[in-house]
């Protein structure tokens, strides 16, 4: 690290730039810096500067073209600060501008910082970890290795995390977290709530404990945003945020039998009202990737919304008509079991069970008029709903699970959309990411096998379902957003 009584310094501003062991072009190279680098001017000799690089322990000789001098004094903090935001927004130059906000944090006195130099220095490095994540493998790359390197001299550290085979870099936050703390702008607040809150950067390896108390931190540092004078586009956003997080939580909710069915309610309720909140008539290109990613997320969780299902005298949740209905009870550690019953079969001679760690949302419930079949909606993630389909065959009845993609469980949902009478054709509508898109589809099945005859992406392109679609599901489905 630098010297703290230093008041000049040299900032590289070229990538590839040699320090040498003497002032000539031809001296041996001591090393090879990077944008961003700062270094101890310790005299000038012709074109070279005499310098120490703190860093690597090493003195030297740089081009003095290479870099730029720059004072450390109070009255330069004003200059530092304007080249800070000028490449607060000049992609391909974050490690230079850490450089500098670093030298304008040290430069300006402290009643004079603010959020503005914390709001550009995280802006920076979480666009440096943007662009390394997608650079892997891809030329260029060393470049981006060096310009992480400099970063990290600066106190700025990335978390990296293996996520669909591939490595991805988050900044860890701190700069936006002091953002919160210091006086700062309400558009400079709700970029660093933003940033702390994102979901691709939440660690896949937390447990159970650890992402509850994660999304419970994420609702309160979104919700200590002041909206009312925000741009339409970062109220969006905002919007779509809080719903991806409120939908989480509901999850989180219904997984712990200590907390309340109202209070999943009430955390469901919120992801919807958010989601519905979203002015689509601002929501920007960049953004319709983002509302796909909500709209998932809060459809994989909005039955969390709906009213507790009729109990029994255990306590068991149960949805029941003339035939058939469905109880719930608690298996293994954990695990919740669901049991098919009838007039004549209770919870100890059920028709069939089946046990899961997912939530089972009992509300669900759904089963077709000839009492053969019964599908409900069981979520073994916070972003991955199933749909179970209960039937009866010749030899008894089973269950086959319906999943909303063929890939692995990332975000995705499926559900019941109607009975088609006859018993032979059921309807669905399922949301998922394949592939990095984002498909809505609504479909026509075969009951006995759950094999899809028909789908489309509207249901008024698909005439057997826009006639037989479910009143109930209409009224409640995100998918007709």
């Amino acid at each position: 690290m630098i010297a703290a009584s230093l008041l000049m310094i040299a900032i590289v501003t070229q990538d590839q730039s040699s320090l040498r062991s003497a002032p000539r072009d031809s001296a041996p190279q001591q090393a090879v810096l990077a944008q961003g680098d700062s270094l101890e001017i310790r005299g000038q000799k012709g074109d070279y500067l005499q310098v120490y690089d703190h860093r690597r322990e090493r003195a030297g000789f740089i081009r003095a073209t290479q870099v730029r001098s720059q004072s450390l004094k109070p009255e330069a903090a004003p200059e530092l600060l304007s080249v800070v935001r000028f490449l607060r927004d000049t992609p391909g130059s974050e490690s230079l501008g850490i450089g500098y906000a670093a030298a304008y944090l040290r430069a300006a006195p402290a009643e004079a910082i603010n959020g503005e130099a914390f709001d550009a220095l995280g802006t920076m490095a979480e666009r440096l970890a943007r662009r390394a994540s997608a650079r892997q493998g891809k030329p260029g790359g060393d470049g981006l290795a060096a310009h992480l390197e400099v970063a990290a001299s600066y106190g700025v550290e990335m978390l990296s995390f293996e996520r669909e085979g591939q490595l991805q870099l988050c900044y860890n936050g701190d700069a936006h977290r002091r953002v919160l703390a210091l006086p700062a702008t309400d558009n400079q607040k709700a970029l660093a709530a933003l940033a702390l809150t994102r979901h691709d950067c939440m660690a896949p390896h937390l447990n159970p404990i650890e992402r509850f108390a994660q999304d419970n931190w994420r609702a309160d540092v979104l919700d200590r945003v002041e909206m009312r004078d925000l741009p339409e586009v970062l109220k969006n956003r905002l919007h779509l945020r809080k719903a991806g997080v409120w939908a989480s939580l509901a999850f989180q909710r219904a997984r712990r039998p200590e907390i309340a069915p109202a209070v999943v309610r009430t955390a469901a309720a919120r992801a919807l009202q958010e989601l519905a909140a979203v002015n689509k008539a601002e929501l920007t290109d960049t953004d319709a990737a983002t509302y796909g990613d909500a709209a998932i997320r809060v459809g994989a969780s909005r039955w969390g919304a709906e009213p507790a299902v009729a109990s029994d005298n255990s306590g068991n949740g149960m949805r029941s008509i003339t035939k058939l209905s469905v109880r719930l009870s608690t298996g293994q550690p954990g695990e919740t079991c669901v049991h098919v019953v009838d007039a004549r079969h209770d919870t100890q001679n059920p028709l069939f069970t089946r046990c899961t760690y997912g939530v089972v949302w009992a509300a669900s419930a759904t089963i077709n008029r000839q009492g053969t079949a019964l599908a409900l909606a069981v979520q073994p993630l916070a972003t991955w709903r199933e749909m179970w389909v209960f039937q009866q065959g010749p030899k008894g009845w089973g269950v086959d699970v319906v999943p909303p993609a063929l890939d692995n469980p990332s975000l995705g949902y499926v559900e019941f959309a109607g009975w088609v009478p006859g018993g032979t054709q059921m309807l669905a509508a399922r949301e998922a990411r394949v592939d990095g898109r984002y498909k809505t589809s609504f479909e026509v099945l075969r009951t006995a096998t759950l094999e899809v005859e028909k789908q489309a992406d509207q249901p008024k392109n698909l005439s057997t379902f826009y006639r037989w679609q479910d009143a109930v599901w209409k009224g409640q489905t995100v998918a007709l957003r």
